[in-house]
């Protein structure tokens, strides 16, 4: 008999993870949070320091149309902390500016919260200490808290190329996240905001809110351009070969470090007969067959390639990305599908190898057309795709002509 998972007391403070930027100056062609910095994501490292940190709600708030994406990451970084830890997450789907992107993930957040965490993304390395020193500032009675670094660069003022003068910067300070806030000065600063500020201590200090300092992090840089995201990358790294050194020290018998492997999944998807319309498989209409039932074209084989390209990337499954509270994809074919999970499998830094799929039906009949339906699942995927058929001799749903199921292998591998 199992034990039950413990018990997560309802926590007094909730941290808003705000991932909704563009970020067009990193030039990927990802929204920044969901760029890859190596296997995981900018958003998936943000949220490790942010549930390494104090117990809190976490909010996290995404692109609508990558809101799937940030749900995957941010469960898988729950689970990764401890039991109980998924059931504090909630995904809301961000504004077009960041006020308004706050705003959403203020609505968000259950009514017992004290204090309230403002945190970007982008500041995917911040330790959980500086989480820790926030929240410690707030129970200590500040309303607004904002983690600081000295500024050490010497500081002029220009104009039109010249130096007017310099500027003392004894007095200066380089702001971070995250940010914290008493719920209820937050609420109000935002409920009586009249124009947009470059962050939210900005805005609560023109509320009349004085805002409070702690020390602040070097690793809490802000990712804004490629050469941030190379230095992010590079101190991952830095970190995972530090943490292989110190694990070779201690073990009695250390074990050489693993290879970088080509990873494998698998998908599997069944529809049965009885849509409206054209039958859709493979990527190809089949004129004069019938339809199969789903809330898209009820294409298997599309659908159980996308499961497998996903589970190989460790990215969660086909109704993560694409569930039925994701109305664009109502009626959507297969290039719609797999060209979306190709852009995911490489913002977070893989390649697709091949994959293999398998149709077990009755009907319709595929040798003829199987040569094109390779050609548009391929090219849709950006990777080769293979298809066989067979039936089943009668046997199970499929031979008695209920439906189609699809059976389908992928390989990716890391991306150089």
């Amino acid at each position: 008999m199992t034990s039950p998972a413990p018990l997560i007391p309802v926590p007094r403070v909730t941290v808003i993870v705000v991932a909704a930027g563009s970020g067009q100056r990193l030039g990927a062609p990802a929204p920044k949070a969901f760029v890859g910095i190596d296997e995981h994501t900018i958003l998936r490292h943000a949220l490790r320091g942010v549930f390494a940190g104090p117990p809190a709600q976490v909010v996290v708030v995404a692109p609508r149309e990558r809101a799937g994406d940030a749900l995957t990451d941010a469960r898988e970084a729950a689970h990764q902390a401890g039991p109980g830890r998924a059931d504090l997450v909630t995904v809301v789907a961000g504004g077009t500016t960041r006020q308004e992107s706050v705003s959403a993930g203020l609505a968000a957040v259950w009514p017992d919260v004290r204090f309230v965490l403002v945190h970007d993304a982008a500041r995917a390395l911040t330790p959980p200490e500086v989480f820790a020193r926030v929240i410690t500032a707030l129970e200590s009675g500040h309303d607004a808290v904002l983690p600081v670094l000295p500024v050490i660069d010497t500081i002029k003022r220009v104009a039109d190329d010249a130096v007017i003068e310099a500027v003392d910067r004894a007095s200066l300070a380089a702001a971070q996240t995250p940010q914290g806030f008493a719920r209820a000065v937050l609420d109000a600063a935002y409920a009586e905001a009249s124009t947009d500020h470059t962050d939210d201590a900005a805005l609560v200090q023109a509320a009349g809110v004085a805002v409070a300092t702690v020390a602040g992090d070097d690793r809490s840089f802000k990712i804004t351009t490629p050469a941030d995201l190379e230095r992010a990358r590079l101190l991952v790294a830095a970190a995972g070969a530090d943490a292989a050194t110190v694990s070779a020290r201690v073990s009695p018998d250390p074990l050489p470090a693993p290879p970088v492997l080509p990873r494998v999944g698998m998908g599997t998807d069944v529809h049965a007969f009885g849509g409206e319309g054209a039958l859709w498989l493979a990527g190809l209409e089949w004129p004069g067959e019938p339809a199969l039932h789903g809330h898209s074209d009820g294409d298997a084989v599309a659908h159980a390639i996308v499961d497998a390209v996903l589970a190989a990337a460790g990215l969660g499954d086909i109704g993560t990305h694409f569930g039925t509270d994701q109305p664009e994809y109502a009626g959507a074919h297969a290039a719609a599908f797999l060209a979306r999970t190709r852009d995911l499998v490489t913002s977070a830094g893989f390649a697709i190898g091949n994959v293999s799929v398998q149709v077990q039906a009755n009907r319709p009949r595929f040798a003829a057309r199987r040569g094109e339906a390779e050609a548009v699942l391929t090219a849709a995927l950006g990777a080769p795709v293979t298809v066989s058929a067979t039936t089943t001799d009668g046997l199970g749903f499929t031979g008695a002509g209920e439906g189609i199921a699809a059976f389908a292998v992928a390989l990716v591998v890391p991306a150089v």
